[in-house]
């Protein structure tokens, strides 16, 4: 499952996005949808859940920020599965480390962003 901030609309935008090829291989909510209880369920809480987007996958293992997005892309068929593969190993991994934050910091400025998006 990836949970994402809702509240921003590049996040949401970019949920959509992976909800629309991820099919059966995995869920995609959002952290207000989860709320507390749900987030608490899944072993994170309200603060983790603002600062990054979260993988949990069955066994309750998580992943946060660029690895996140890299398995969410990786449940995904085809070219997107592909892309987070690759995106999740050494070196690419390292510049998803270096980018995430700034992502994270100026979504605001990126396609579908609204003014809940700045941090």
């Amino acid at each position: 499952m990836l949970v994402y901030d809702g509240d921003c609309g590049f996040c949401a935008a970019s949920a959509r996005w992976l909800e629309r090829r991820i099919g059966e291989a995995g869920r995609i909510a959002s952290s207000q949808e989860l709320g507390a209880n749900g987030l608490s369920g899944l072993g994170l809480t309200v603060d983790d859940a603002a600062r990054a987007a979260w993988w949990v996958d069955a066994g309750g293992r998580t992943w946060c920020g660029h690895l996140a997005v890299a398995r969410a892309l990786s449940a995904c068929p085809g070219l997107p599965g592909c892309l987070g593969a690759v995106v999740a190993r050494p070196p690419l991994s390292w510049l998803g480390a270096l980018t995430y934050p700034m992502v994270v910091r100026w979504r605001h400025l990126l396609p579908g962003a609204t003014d809940s998006c700045r941090v």
